[in-house]
């Protein structure tokens, strides 16, 4: 059963949310910028943003409010989601930090590191980046070979960790490292809190097709980690990357996200300078199915919600979301190639680029949305055995 309309409480938590927005971004003649491969903004309007949304404690709002977060439910975690999506407000502070190493501190740190890293988090005052990957360790992430020996009371850390988000912006990183090369590989790695001015780190951009640099490659070299640093118990570095506060997973934005690019082309059409004032009948089939396939997203979020309200863990719902907003990203940027016919194909810069540009760029930064957070061919996996139940090939 999909729930889409709100109870007299949710609609009431919403009205709080659109009122907030109004005051704090509709409102405001400068808005804040969107963050990019070099993380958060710090120009004026974005602090004031970020200050607004600290203040009661939405930069964190899965996190308990002794954290610093709101202690959202689910459902307003949704709601707040959804809202902030429509009105095409930015976040603010560090992905890393909030979503992902954040709740593992709160989980599984010690008071120490807690007292540490996380007012640092919501404050804005470090950033994180995450080293998982490796050149050999992508999808079977299990076997990665980084090696964390112990020192007496260092770990000497010395491997090298591929596709680090931002790391060439972060302060920290967190490393799953193997601490037991002679255990199952799940039960032998450890996780480590790793300071990126630590002598023998490295970092080296990878400059993508879209002539961005968000992408890096890491490389430890006897890097030193304090032992205080290891987040949970030795070589159960595994199960902690695991653990994550209860938060809502149905990605509303993404779905929101594409429902606006597709409504962008839409409004573009007069800038494609077709003939006739209107796209052939290929284009506008085109069109006409991106639309709706932005609201088929929205009803797979909203399934998602729904499921998690009555208790339950989306499994193989939550990887036919993350497939088909993903691959969707795609199609709209492709198809707002095809809209402008083969100027564009033209690239920033380009004499006669339609929209500086902007139509191939996008589509070259909605390539990696199909290989990060596990592959289309990985999710399809999911989808066949868990959802399916057809045997495992």
């Amino acid at each position: 059963m999909v729930e889409i309309h709100d109870t007299a409480e949710e609609a009431g938590f919403r009205s709080e949310v659109r009122s907030f927005l109004d005051e704090h971004y509709f409102s405001q003649a400068e808005k804040p910028l969107p963050q990019d491969e070099n993380g958060p903004r710090h120009d004026p309007a974005s602090q004031r943003w970020a200050d607004a949304l600290s203040s009661r404690g939405w930069l964190a709002p899965h996190w308990p409010k002794e954290y610093g977060g709101a202690g959202m439910s689910v459902t307003e975690q949704f709601i707040f989601n959804e809202e902030m999506a429509e009105a095409r407000a930015p976040g603010a502070g560090s992905y890393h930090g909030l979503q992902l190493i954040g709740p593992v501190i709160i989980i599984h740190g010690t008071d120490e590191q807690k007292a540490e890293y996380l007012p640092k988090i919501t404050s804005g005052e470090i950033t994180w980046c995450q080293g998982y990957s490796e050149p050999g360790s992508g999808s079977d992430l299990a076997s990665l070979q980084t090696r964390a020996v112990r020192d007496g009371d260092d770990y000497v850390l010395n491997g090298q960790k591929i596709w680090t988000s931002g790391a060439h912006n972060a302060n920290w990183i967190f490393v799953l490292a193997r601490t037991d090369p002679d255990a199952p590989k799940h039960r032998g790695i450890s996780m480590l809190l790793v300071d990126m001015k630590s002598p023998g780190l490295s970092v080296r951009p990878i400059i993508n097709m879209a002539n961005a640099k968000g992408l890096c490659e890491v490389f430890f070299e006897d890097v030193r980690v304090p032992v205080k640093n290891r987040l949970g118990e030795e070589n159960r570095g595994w199960y902690v990357s695991a653990t994550l506060l209860d938060f809502e997973r149905s990605n509303i934005g993404a779905a929101i996200g594409n429902r606006h690019s597709a409504l962008d082309l839409v409004k573009h059409i007069e800038d494609a300078g077709w003939p006739t004032g209107q796209p052939d009948e290929h284009v506008r089939i085109e069109l006409t199915s991106r639309l709706i396939e932005a609201e088929v997203g929205r009803l797979l979020s909203y399934r998602i919600v729904s499921m998690q309200k009555r208790g339950l863990v989306p499994n193989y719902e939550a990887s036919m979301n993350k497939m088909f907003y993903s691959e969707l990203s795609q199609r709209i940027s492709w198809t707002g190639m095809k809209l402008f016919r083969t100027q564009g194909m033209l690239l920033e810069g380009s004499p006669n680029a339609p929209r500086n540009g902007s139509a191939p760029r996008n589509y070259m930064m909605t390539i990696p949305q199909t290989i990060a957070a596990g592959t289309s061919e990985i999710q399809r996996n999911i989808i066949a055995t868990r959802g399916m139940g057809l045997p495992r090939g």
